[in-house]
């Protein structure tokens, strides 16, 4: 019995006899055996993106294992074993599986470099690989927290956790953030105000900011963070973007805004659920937005409510949820434990006690994992 099959209970009643029927037993351990190789294929797309292999199979097109290694600097026998999970796995092409292993030819088919590679396509996935191989570097910190109660801090997570999630977001905000916001008429018509002033608050790598200060050329945009080396990142990104004129970025949280009615629009993108102190950043924004301009949520489009057998969408965003944004959260005393799996009712409960009267979801298109909502004053 190989190590993959699973072991046969010593008792088990049979499942009733009918026709198609299968037993519940072995349909499970088939989906388990499914996640355990899903498990591998992710790591494994971790290690062909950090280790250049994806890339160097894109530019240079079909090559030999001990090709691949001299180009990318590894090991031939790494490269090799690799190649080939990559061909059983139907990621990469191979030429002549009948060859001799070290004259064998692989190469990456377009769609699947576009994925794996091109970090301008809306479709660009590797930097989930990095997320996930990140989240589990950090297992036994995880475990320790779930027995005590307490958390795993963002900057647990490393170099590859942040610039990951900067990166996976990228596309989307240079894209489409324009517009998308640019298709409500009233929300338009604030950010396009002369001289406009907008704050970011969480804003990570800065990719937001530097989208609304590309598709509004009359408005600065200041993005606040409490990572250092996000902020930093934000900084270099905008400079190279030749926007640092009008994307600045700075240390610090949301609740320490100052300057009442300083800002004619606040946002938060896919970041208020991680803030220990939701209620507060809301009302910092708050005083800090003028009363006559905007405050906008982007946050994770998951269900009104929680029901068992949830779509692909939830079941990605409680993993999230269960092994970094929770964590996370829970790193600071007294957070509220959002988590990823921010509700609707839950987000207006935050702007309902910050001091706003409600909230209203804007109807915003192309951004299928995200929800806008407008918190109404």
């Amino acid at each position: 019995m190989s190590a993959t099959e699973p072991t046969e209970p010593t008792e088990r009643a049979e499942p009733p006899e009918s026709a198609g029927s299968a037993d519940p037993v072995d349909v499970f351990a088939d989906r388990v055996l499914a996640s355990a190789l899903g498990a591998f294929e992710t790591l494994s797309i971790h290690l062909g993106d950090r280790l250049d292999w994806y890339r160097t199979l894109a530019e240079r097109g079909a090559l030999t294992s001990a090709e691949l290694a001299e180009t990318a600097g590894t090991g031939e026998r790494y490269t090799r074993e690799w190649l080939e999970h990559q061909a059983v796995s139907g990621i990469v092409a191979v030429d002549d599986a009948d060859a001799e292993a070290s004259a064998r030819r692989y190469s990456l088919p377009p769609p699947h470099a576009e994925v794996l590679t091109d970090a301008d396509s809306l479709a660009y996935l590797a930097p989930i690989a990095r997320i996930v191989a990140s989240a589990a570097m950090q297992v036994p910190g995880l475990l320790a927290a779930a027995r005590t109660g307490g958390g795993v801090p963002w900057a647990s997570f490393g170099k590859d956790m942040r610039d990951a999630q900067g990166d996976v977001n990228r596309p989307w905000f240079e894209r489409r953030l324009g517009a998308a916001l640019a298709s409500v008429p009233d929300l338009d018509a604030v950010l396009s105000r002369p001289g406009a002033r907008f704050v970011d608050v969480g804003c990570g790598h800065g990719w937001s900011s530097i989208a609304l200060a590309r598709a509004y050329p009359e408005a600065t945009v200041v993005g606040v963070d409490v990572d250092g080396p996000s902020i930093d990142a934000a900084r270099a990104h905008a400079d190279e973007a030749e926007l640092a004129d009008r994307a600045s970025f700075h240390l610090g949280g949301g609740e320490t805004l100052a300057e009442p009615g300083a800002y004619d629009a606040g946002f938060v993108f896919e970041a208020l659920h991680d803030m220990p102190n939701p209620v507060e950043v809301l009302e910092a924004l708050r005083h800090a937005v003028r009363d006559d301009g905007v405050v906008v949520i982007m946050d994770e489009a998951v269900a009104d409510r929680f029901a068992p057998d949830g779509d692909d969408l939830e079941r990605i965003m409680y993993g999230y949820s269960l092994l970094v944004c929770l964590p996370d959260s829970l790193s600071t005393p007294g957070s509220a434990a959002t988590g990823t799996v921010m509700r609707p009712a839950v987000l207006d409960g935050y702007a309902r006690h910050a001091g706003f009267s409600g909230t209203e979801v804007l109807p915003i298109e192309g951004f299928a994992a995200f929800r806008f909502t407008r918190l109404v004053r």
